[in-house]
């Protein structure tokens, strides 16, 4: 059995947790621990690793994973309003990026074609690592990371035409018989999968699959979705990456979606990090330090330019300069599909090996400094927009209205998130929406998804012991969450889950039993109602107002109880409770309903003649006729046959004037 790609998973992995843990206490990007993991470990490190395509592999899977999760994010009604910013700012980074390389690439004394071809690579920059950042940093959804993702898929799509177009300035015919007509038609092609699929396929193959309750057959059906989209994608000619956004997309269209990213986080950090490793293993260190100043010099003056260019597009478009700043310091590297196309060049004799070298280096070390130039981007924008710059030239060329986001789990804020949607979980909904309080409702159960979602109810399939659900149900702006589901051990994970992730957010459980209460306690739940005990104050309440105790009483005997954490009932048969504390006032009264039959004596009598208080020590408290009710009648009302008679008095009395009734109730 050949196990080189196990050892070779092992040590990247094993030496990867060693260098990520300095980079932690230096407080340094991970990023960069995984790049150095694979300077040293690749070809031109120590040479640690030997099945080098198999890991370029996983590094690829890494980028479909995460473009499927970025996909799954967004939506189709996003994506439609955000295609200027996809077709026009794309464009216009793209072609002014690699207008200006190719006048200094001309200047630096490379020929034509050579100029073109260093254009096109110079003007891409990288999905993988920018989204990666925008993510953990939570920006995906603020104007200038949809802006970029709006350009980095603008990117992903024109490398297609750029591969296509390789072969003509290298002066062979292999892509000149390529016919545009052919390359829309795959476009028009996609689109069409994308918009069948969203609507009518995954919905109906993911409902019934979801319906088995299995979670492992949910997750392989997420993933053969993810990689059969990008696979068919990628046959069409376009790339995997885009395949990937696309079944994303795909996905973001059904109630499923939170679920599904759950599921995909872990494994698209994993292949992740294989594709930052992988990236390391480029780096020819030897190389490199033959002339460090140099290098660093170039990889600068492009972070430079394309951060000039990629920040002037969005001004362009009428965004205000400090999202344009934000935008150009964010897409100042250059991408992992420029390696892709730069392989396409050194085959077909565009690039020799010197300029491939240098062109490697001054990528990697672009990356590399991507996660310092993206965490101190807000700082320079803010140092920029304290310069007394005129207003106008802050705002933009044209400022363009605010754009509304689509989504609408980020229009909540100070909401309540409830867990569960059976009876508990409804009768809650019920009173936040009485109340007007914002709620967003998580469940696992397909059918009641399926059939709230389409009554209009804020509803999402998923798990919520996943800290990615809770975190698309937007757990950092929530006020309060209300857990009502009967697993005991899923309740507990997902107080703690929520409570690492919001330590302010109020936290209502439900539990059956009294052994349930502590461990909840423990984790993090504020209030933990236990139904067994609830039950019993509901059943002492109604005994209580049968036996006349006063409703302020009542209502501090069940303040009490719930004040103390149901301490009173946890040790009722230790200590039993002081009846003469509680100061209720019991009397020995009994009320009782007897119907007024056709031959009884009272028929047609006014209770005046009868005089019941007097003669049998009982009072008429209310009489019931048909379906009106006469509380506390006079004297001079009349019975009628087939009143409901409702009398007060000691047992003994009100059972000596049944007689005169005829029957009972």
């Amino acid at each position: 059995m050949d196990t080189t790609i196990l050892n070779d998973i092992t040590i990247i992995l094993g030496l990867s947790i060693f260098i990520i843990y300095i980079c932690h206490k230096a407080r340094l990007p991970l990023i960069m621990g995984f790049l150095l993991t694979g300077m040293l470990v690749g070809p031109h490190g120590f040479g640690l690793i030997s099945a080098l395509h198999e890991v370029e592999l996983l590094a690829e899977i890494g980028i479909v994973l995460l473009l499927f999760a970025i996909g799954a994010e967004m939506s189709l009604k996003d994506l439609w309003n955000m295609r200027k910013a996809v077709l026009l700012g794309g464009f216009l980074q793209v072609s002014l990026t690699a207008l200006v390389t190719y006048f200094l690439a001309t200047w630096a004394g490379y020929g034509i074609n050579e100029s073109i071809f260093i254009g096109f690579l110079i003007s891409l920059s990288s999905t993988a690592i920018v989204l990666k950042l925008l993510q953990q940093r939570a920006s995906i959804h603020s104007p200038h990371g949809r802006t970029i993702l709006s350009i980095l898929l603008f990117q992903d799509v024109i490398v297609v035409p750029m591969i296509l177009v390789t072969p003509i300035l290298a002066g062979v015919n292999g892509g000149a018989d390529i016919s545009v007509i052919a390359i829309i038609a795959k476009g028009i092609g996609g689109i069409l999968l994308v918009i069948i699929s969203a609507k009518w396929i995954v919905p109906y193959l993911l409902y019934q699959v979801t319906k088995t309750r299995n979670q492992e057959m949910f997750l392989l059906s997420i993933i053969v979705i993810c990689l059969s989209v990008a696979w068919i994608t990628y046959s069409m000619g376009l790339s995997l990456a885009l395949g990937a956004f696309l079944a994303g997309l795909i996905v973001s269209e059904s109630e499923y979606s939170h679920q599904a990213l759950g599921n995909i986080v872990p494994f698209r950090d994993i292949f992740m990090s294989f594709f930052f490793v992988s990236i390391g293993m480029l780096l020819d260190v030897g190389y490199f330090l033959q002339q460090p100043v140099l290098f660093v010099s170039i990889a600068l003056g492009v972070l430079l330019m394309k951060s000039i260019i990629a920040g002037l597009v969005p001004y362009i478009l009428g965004y205000p300069l400090r999202t344009s700043i934000l935008v150009g310091l964010s897409l100042a590297q250059v991408g992992e599909f420029s390696f892709i196309l730069s392989r396409f060049g050194v085959d077909y004799g565009l690039l020799d090996d010197n300029v491939y070298q240098l062109f490697l280096t001054v990528s990697i070390l672009t990356m590399a400094l991507t996660p310092f130039v993206i965490s101190s981007a807000p700082k320079v924008a803010d140092m920029v927009m304290r310069i007394p710059l005129p207003q106008q030239i802050k705002c933009g060329l044209h400022p363009r209205p605010i754009e509304k986001v689509t989504d609408q789990k980020h229009q909540l804020e100070d909401h309540l998130i409830i867990v569960g949607f059976g009876f508990n979980g409804k009768t809650v909904a019920k009173a936040a929406t009485t109340a007007g309080i914002p709620y967003i409702i998580i469940d696992t159960n397909p059918e009641t998804v399926r059939e709230e979602r389409s009554k209009g109810e804020n509803i999402y399939y998923g798990d919520a012991t996943q800290e990615s659900v809770l975190e698309h149900a937007d757990i950092d702006n929530a006020r309060v969450m209300v857990i009502g589901i009967s697993d005991p051990v899923a309740s507990r994970r997902i107080t703690w889950a929520t409570r690492q992730l919001n330590s302010h957010v109020h936290i209502i459980t439900r539990t059956r039993y009294l052994q349930e209460m502590e461990p909840l306690y423990d984790v993090g739940a504020d209030d933990v109602i236990p139904e067994e005990f609830e039950t019993t104050i509901e059943i002492f309440v109604r005994l209580m107002r049968r036996y006349f105790v006063p409703e302020e009483q009542i209502e501090m005997f069940t303040a009490e109880v719930r004040s103390d954490g149901y301490e009173m009932f946890r040790t009722l048969s230790h200590e039993p409770m002081d009846v003469e504390r509680m100061q209720f006032d019991l009397l020995n009264e009994d009320i009782s309903s007897f119907r007024v039959l056709l031959y009884s004596p009272v028929v047609n009598k006014t209770l005046a003649e009868l005089d019941l208080r007097n003669t049998h020590e009982v009072t008429v408290l209310a009489i019931r006729r048909d379906s009106e009710t006469l509380p506390n009648p006079a004297g001079s009302v009349r019975l009628l046959a087939g009143d409901v008679a409702v009398l007060i008095g000691t047992p003994d009395a009100v059972r000596a004037v049944r007689h005169l009734f005829g029957d009972e109730e």
